[in-house]
């Protein structure tokens, strides 16, 4: 198989339907799926099954999609190595961030790396935190910033570049900012007010999907504290939640880090300590790494690292 139908099978292992995979790979579905009934007589084997939701691996399948990123892997690292011949002076390196972060802040650290290294494009894979770790350890990505402690990969292969915090977000006038008081001191959070979620369950909230470290951690906060909020949107975007949040349709978790593309919006700390999140740097451990990819991470470690979120923001 050439690298080209090596990312056929990964795609379609990725997307889960062959039809959002061909949109993916820019061609007819009808030539997807002609290439899976050929490789799948080559091989004597089914590789995926259909489904109602689309498409999911078969115990061949597996073999074959480990395969794919396996050799894939093999040969980023070969390509890696080539383009370090040119010393920085062309090539491209792969890098994962989840959508609403990256959104935030990225953009400057992009900057800083296309006017030190022109010659270099960075392709984005946007994922959350636990998917990006899986494209890591794959080799399927060069680069990424994740959340931290990690779950899949080992200690120590992620290094702790900057901190984010779980809160917040409300309109100016939403009558939840009555409960806000000043954040203390002592307080590790950098936002300056903090509310009580006690005095916030009155009012409706509008939450992300489960299946997300958000929407997670949002119903493990209500958990700890023993609280049944009211929700009657609660498998929104982590964007389209804090939009709403922010326009007063209700009171919304977000990062702080949104706080720039809400600047009219209320943000509060959750109790007098906050949630905060610690945000990782991490190269795809046990494989080659091109002086791309270190170059980026050193970028990010410039730009995002011993910095707070009030400074970026």
């Amino acid at each position: 198989m050439d690298i080209k139908e090596l990312n056929y099978i990964v795609a379609i292992a990725e997307e889960g339907s062959i039809s959002k995979a061909a949109e993916r790979l820019f061609m007819a579905q009808s030539g997807l799926s002609q290439f899976l009934q050929i490789l799948e007589h080559e091989v004597g084997s089914k590789l995926f099954i259909r489904t109602s939701k689309g498409v999911r691996p078969t115990e061949a399948g597996r073999l074959m999609i480990e395969y794919a990123y396996r050799e894939l892997s093999e040969y980023h690292r070969v390509r890696d190595e080539i383009q370090d011949v040119n010393n920085l002076k062309g090539g491209r390196v792969i890098m994962g961030i989840s959508t609403f972060r990256g959104t935030f802040l990225m953009p400057p650290v992009l900057e800083a790396f296309g006017r030190e290294f022109p010659g270099i494009h960075v392709v984005i894979v946007e994922a959350n935190s636990m998917a990006l770790e899986g494209m890591l350890k794959n080799g399927t990505i060069d680069v990424a910033l994740i959340i931290l402690p990690a779950k899949i990969l080992k200690p120590g292969d992620a290094e702790f570049v900057m901190r984010d915090e779980i809160c917040i977000v409300a309109g100016k006038n939403h009558p939840v900012l009555k409960y806000s008081r000043p954040s203390p001191p002592h307080s590790k959070s950098a936002i300056e007010k903090y509310i009580d979620l006690r005095d916030t369950i009155e009012f409706e909230y509008l939450l992300s999907d489960y299946d997300t470290i958000l929407g997670r951690e949002s119903r493990r906060i209500f958990r700890e504290h023993d609280l049944i909020p009211k929700v009657y949107n609660e498998k929104l975007t982590a964007f389209m939640a804090a939009s709403m949040g922010a326009a007063g349709l209700g009171i919304a978790f977000t990062y702080y880090c949104a706080k720039r593309a809400y600047p009219d919006a209320e943000f509060l700390s959750l109790g007098e300590e906050g949630t905060l999140v610690d945000l990782g740097v991490c190269l795809a451990p046990g494989r080659y790494h091109s002086k791309a990819a270190i170059a980026l991470r050193d970028t990010m470690f410039r730009v995002l690292g011993g910095k707070t979120l009030p400074t970026l923001l």
